[in-house]
Formats: structure tokens, sequence, C-alpha cells
């Protein structure tokens, strides 16, 4: 009867050694695949990155040789006069932006300041089922186009 109980303790010694055994094998070989893809993925991060970096280099000297004399519209910034809803303040926001986004690039001496106020002054935009009322305030026009627009919510 001492020997069966001997060979119990050494079934349970091997059943318990092949279990931390495969955890450790398991841990090891997932390990070793999810350090290889993000080792994949820091190494496609950087080359990015690298890219990035080289296409920034090439637009600051084709900057640089532009002409320092020509003033071009570089940004267009909208400052919007309107009390309401935010969401609806920065749906207009980009609507406005977006009509006048041909104007980036050109030279601010070949733009009309007349027509740069005539395409939203006095019109109207639905967003959501509500009407808004557009009026030019005041216009700014250097390197950056800044324009003031009061809007106003029509019943």
């Amino acid at each position: 009867m001492a020997g069966l109980g001997r060979g119990k303790f050494k079934y349970f010694i091997c059943l318990i050694t092949g279990i931390i055994s495969g955890i450790l094998i398991g841990m090891i070989s997932i390990n070793a695949l999810i350090g290889y893809r993000v080792d994949q993925y820091h190494y496609q991060i950087k080359y990015l990155n690298s890219i990035i970096d080289d296409k920034d280099v090439k637009l600051k000297k084709l900057e640089e040789t532009i002409n320092k004399n020509k003033f071009i519209i570089k940004d267009i910034k909208v400052i919007l006069m309107y009390d309401g809803d935010d969401l609806d303040k920065l749906t207009l926001k980009e609507h406005i932006i977006e009509k006048y986004d041909n104007l980036l690039g050109k030279e601010v001496k070949d733009v009309d300041i007349e027509l740069i106020s005539g395409i939203i002054d006095n019109r109207i935009m639905k967003i959501d089922n509500a009407q808004y009322k557009l009026k030019v305030n005041r216009i700014f026009l250097t390197e950056e186009l800044i324009l003031w627009i009061e809007i106003r919510e029509m019943e």
C-alpha cells in the first residue's frame, strides 16, 4: 500500500511539471509571435515618419525657392459671430471655408475683395432643417484670409 501512495505523488508531480512547462512554452511562443509583429509595426512607423520628414524638408526648400516678393494666400480663417449651437457653428464654418478653398495658393494682388465678400454675403445656408443668413462684416487679406461673418438664424 505504501507503494501505491508513492505512485500517485509521482503522477501528481509529473502532471504539475507538464502543466507548468506547457504554460511556459506557450507564453514564450506567443511572446515571440507578438514581439515580431510589434517590431514590424515599430519599423513601419519609423519608415513612415522618415518619409514625412523628407517631404517636410522638400516642402520647406520649395517654399524658400518661391519668390519672396509675392504674397500668396496660405490659410483661410473664419470668425463667426453667432451665439447658437456649437455643432451648427462648426458645420457652418466648414461650409464657408469650403467656398473659399479655391483661393489658396493665389497671389494676394490677383484677388478681388469685392468678389470675396460676394461669395457668401447675404446668402442663406440650410443645415439640419434650419436656415441661416450670412453677412460679411470684415475681411482681412494678407497671406492669410480672415473673414468676420455675422450669422442670423431665420425663422
